[in-house]
């Protein structure tokens, strides 16, 4: 039995692969490359979809003349009609990293990760660049390859150098600093309130009877780090009328490293009786180190992580740390780069967040 027509299309159902034509389509169409289209694992990247998902979407679009595909080269984009002589304004935005992204500490993953959603959904795509340690006239040549190849419209520094502080302070390029600013760099900026954070573990040690504290911190010249040991110093500084001491011990992220620093300080005339160790990282290093050394916590020493890990909460006694609520880090940063691509700039200064202070069971009242 024959049935009869339908009075009306049956919606098609785009695949993947279709989706993922039409967002590189309209890239091209944007200029956001020129001659060529990036590799097959960055489109991965900033698409957020398998390799053969985007082997077939460029098969589509070589299918539809848009690209020529290049076996073992970078695939070429074609001469299209002209459909507008100006090109829209990008969308693109960079994020500067000194490291890639899958090497990052998982909270600064998850917050990057969240702000790129974000921005997706308001039709931007994100572009990662690793820029290492190098010169700075390398990487000045780096970054500004980068910016005029990807037609990038601004940035999101993550934890970079001076140099590149530097670099953007003094460029057109619209960037916004997940972090802190290095001295004399000015451009906005977005971090936890580290000196003050350090500045308030100093005064609870004081509080509880400590003469003898340390923080044990990264020798990392990031400008957090550098604000915790301000603030730190800051605590003996505010209270005065007591005759305390602190120390800074600055390590390389190593275990052999952290311990050989700590060897020193624990041998010394100096030896402390609280620390306040930064980095989810180095938490676990540092309390290795004190077991194997005979000292427990807190009995003889009081024990403070400047960041935060779900983990502290649950081991026992828990871990004292700051703490900031679930996603309030990642929506300020995604307030903050909106704001950035819509007015194309912002002002120069910083943003900052002071996290909650978990007591846990790790800091013992002295006397």
């Amino acid at each position: 039995m024959n049935s009869s027509p339908l009075p009306f299309e049956i919606p098609k159902r785009n695949s993947l692969a279709a989706q993922s034509a039409d967002s590189i389509r309209k890239a091209i169409e944007e200029g956001t490359w020129r001659e060529y289209l990036p590799s097959e694992r960055r489109l991965c990247e900033m698409l957020r979809v398998s390799r053969p998902t985007i082997r077939t979407a460029l098969r589509l679009l070589a299918e539809s003349g848009w690209l020529e595909i290049r076996q073992g080269r970078r695939n070429r984009l074609l001469n299209r009609p002209q459909r507008s002589l100006a090109r829209r304004p990008s969308r693109l935005i960079g994020i500067v990293t000194p490291e890639h992204l899958s090497r990052v500490p998982i909270a600064t993953y998850q917050i990057i990760s969240e702000m790129r959603a974000h921005l997706a959904e308001q039709g931007f795509t994100t572009e990662v660049l690793v820029c290492q340690a190098h010169s700075a006239r390398a990487q000045g040549r780096k970054l500004e390859e980068f910016v005029r190849q990807n037609r990038i419209l601004c940035c999101v520094l993550i934890s970079v150098s001076k140099d590149i502080q530097k670099w953007f302070s003094t460029h057109s390029v619209p960037a916004l600093v997940l972090g802190s600013c290095h001295e004399d760099v000015k451009l906005p900026s977005l971090d936890t309130d580290y000196r003050s954070v350090c500045r308030h573990a100093g005064g609870i040690f004081l509080s509880k009877g400590h003469r003898r504290m340390a923080l044990v911190v990264p020798h990392s010249a990031v400008a957090g780090d550098l604000a915790s040991e301000t603030g730190f110093m800051e605590s003996i500084q505010l209270n005065r009328h007591i005759d305390a001491r602190a120390s800074i011990v600055r390590h390389n992220g190593t275990a052999q490293n952290i311990s050989s620093k700590l060897d020193a300080l624990f041998n010394s005339a100096h030896a402390p009786t609280a620390l306040l160790v930064a980095k989810p990282q180095h938490v676990f290093i540092v309390l290795i180190y004190l077991l194997k050394r005979g000292l427990t916590v807190p009995d003889t020493v009081s024990f403070i992580a400047r960041d935060h890990d779900h983990i502290f909460e649950t081991v026992s006694p828990p871990i004292a740390h700051y703490t900031l609520k679930e996603d309030t880090f990642a929506h300020r940063l995604s307030r903050l780069m909106l704001q950035l691509v819509s007015h194309g700039k912002m002002a120069a200064e910083p943003n900052l967040i002071f996290p909650k202070y978990f007591a846990g069971g790790t800091v013992k009242q002295l006397g």
